[in-house]
């Protein structure tokens, strides 16, 4: 194997704007519980932060040009690991969390062996497969995970020996884990952000020149599986169960879709689509029978304007805003050269 060339993508990328925005926002998160006691507020910001988790772990995949349709299967994983621990006795978060980040990073490890050798079509139809298997197992193992009941009556996660079980612990502890798994992407795409772009833009080119594909590929993916693991856990602590209808083919379209609405070339990008979508989703759920239609057009309407996703957008528009001034600075160079004289 030829050993990756001296380029500049060896070095370590330093954080971006957008890689310390991502993290402010989930920063502020943590102000939430306490700014108000509204339940529906809550309930709205705590969908936000896992669909933005679930999200987070599609962007990263995208990253590499590959469309991941596995998010839901490991996030299965990362919750009923949580939750079996909770059950068998371990409720501290600082168990539990890491927990619900390695297993399902353990599984990818292997997994990624096989289904990184597969790239477009192919890779999409196998993910989707694996998570359609996982919730058919989940079904079929009552003893280990409930069944077609799921598991519920767990006991409240506790941090230090207290317990965090009433609604604005449930939100805050949602709000750690959204934080950790925003700094832990960050890290990961700013670090290799050159791989993952040569990878993204030709990938046999890139492994021509000597860069070890599969290494970066592996890394990723095993990444994303924990991320989604953590979102798994956060969603069965809000919904008090784990139920293998949580964890469908209906959440992978759903975070793949917060993932490029909001911009799949901006780690900002699963932060807005998720805060749009779970918000709008929330609003039109009161329409009745007009809400699928509604939802549908509000999709269409957002990826016809905003090709690049709304992170996208909103940075075209940054950009033709400043090109006026810096077209403006060297018009100006000639008259004062002249006053000068």
């Amino acid at each position: 194997m030829a050993p990756e060339p001296p380029m500049e993508a060896r070095s370590p990328s330093r954080w971006g704007a957008q890689e310390w925005a991502a993290v402010a926002i989930f920063a502020a998160a943590l102000a939430v519980p306490w700014a108000t006691d509204d339940l529906l507020v809550h309930s709205i910001v705590n969908r936000v932060l896992i669909g933005a988790m679930a999200a987070l772990s599609v962007f990263i995949m995208l990253r590499m040009d590959l469309l991941s349709f596995a998010t839901p299967a490991f996030m299965a994983l990362g919750g009923y690991a949580a939750v079996l621990l909770a059950m068998n006795g371990v409720t501290e978060v600082l168990l539990i969390v890491p927990a619900s980040f390695l297993v399902p990073a353990l599984v990818a490890l292997p997994l990624g062996a096989l289904v990184l050798r597969l790239r477009g079509v192919y890779f999409v139809l196998v993910t989707f497969v694996l998570t359609e298997i996982l919730q058919l197992v989940l079904f079929m193992t009552p003893r280990l995970t409930g069944g077609a009941d799921g598991l519920a009556g767990f006991p409240a996660p506790t941090l230090l020996g207290t317990e965090l079980s009433d609604a604005r612990s449930v939100l805050a502890l949602a709000a750690a884990m959204a934080l950790l798994a925003a700094a832990v992407t960050a890290a990961l795409t700013a670090h290799f952000r050159q791989h993952f772009a040569a990878i993204e833009e030709n990938e046999v080119l890139a492994e021509s020149l000597g860069l070890v594909v599969w290494r970066y590929k592996a890394m990723g993916f095993v990444v994303a599986a924990g991320i989604a693991g953590m979102a798994g856990f956060s969603l069965g602590n809000m919904l008090l169960t784990v139920h293998p209808t949580s964890f469908g083919a209906q959440q992978a379209v759903d975070t793949i879709v917060y993932a490029i609405v909001g911009g799949r070339g901006s780690i900002l990008g699963p932060v807005a689509g998720a805060a749009l979508l779970v918000t709008a989703s929330d609003f039109l759920g009161n329409q009745g029978q007009y809400a699928p239609g509604l939802f549908g057009l509000l999709l269409i309407l957002v990826t016809l304007v905003a090709r690049g996703g709304i992170a996208g957008a909103v940075a075209a528009l940054a950009r033709r805003r400043r090109a006026p001034r810096v077209a403006a600075a060297p018009a100006a160079a000639p008259g004062a050269a002249r006053g000068g004289a």
